[in-house]
C-alpha cells in the first residue's frame, strides 16, 4: 500500500498529521525544536506504553523525526539515524548491542541523535486500525474491526492489573 498503511494509521494514532513532511512517505516528520523528553512522555502517554525506552539527551531539541515501524534493523536504522538532519530514529524494537549502541556512542560524541523504542506491538497498532478502517470499505460481507494486542512486558512502574 502507498504510503505505508502502518506509517499512516501511526501518525493519527500520534496525533502528527501535521509534522509529516510528504503525505507519500508518512515517515520523515518535522517538529518544532521539542525536548526529547517532552515528546518521549507523549508517544508514551498517546500509546499507552508500559515499556518504551529513550537513548539521547533528554533535553536535545527534536526536529527532525524518521520512524521504522515494527523491527528496526542495524544496517537500516544506522542509515535512517545517520542522516545530517535526522535528530530522532522511532521504532518499535531492534538488536540492543548494534543500533541502540551506535545512537548512544553517536550522543556521547555530542552529535545531536536520538532513539525512542517504542516496542514492536505498540509501533503497528495504529496501523492496523486503519487496515481495518480501509478492509472495511470493500469487505461489507463479514463485519470487519480493530482488536487490539496488549503489550507483551511490563515494569514495576506500569504494573500489570490482574
Amino acid at each position: 500500500m502507498q504510503p505505508d498503511g502502518i506509517a499512516v494509521g501511526m501518525v493519527k494514532q500520534l496525533g502528527w498529521e501535521k509534522h509529516v513532511d510528504d503525505v507519500r512517505n508518512p515517515k520523515r516528520l518535522t517538529f518544532p525544536a521539542i525536548p526529547l523528553a517532552k515528546l518521549a512522555q507523549e508517544i508514551e502517554a498517546k500509546l499507552k506504553a508500559r515499556t518504551m525506552r529513550v537513548v539521547g539527551d533528554p533535553g536535545l531539541p527534536i526536529h527532525k523525526v524518521q520512524t521504522s515501524w515494527g523491527y528496526c534493523g542495524r544496517l537500516a536504522g544506522i542509515k535512517m539515524i545517520s542522516e545530517p538532519d535526522v535528530d530522532l530514529l522511532v521504532c518499535g524494537e531492534t538488536r540492543e548491542w548494534e543500533l541502540v549502541e551506535f545512537v548512544r556512542d553517536a550522543s556521547a560524541q555530542g552529535k545531536r541523535k536520538a532513539l525512542i523504542l517504542v516496542g514492536h506491538v505498540l509501533s503497528e497498532q495504529g496501523g492496523m486500525v486503519h487496515c481495518a478502517d480501509w478492509l472495511k470499505g470493500f469487505i461489507p460481507e463479514v463485519p470487519v474491526g480493530f482488536v487490539p494486542t496488549l503489550e507483551p512486558f511490563w515494569n514495576p512502574g506500569h504494573p500489570v492489573k490482574a
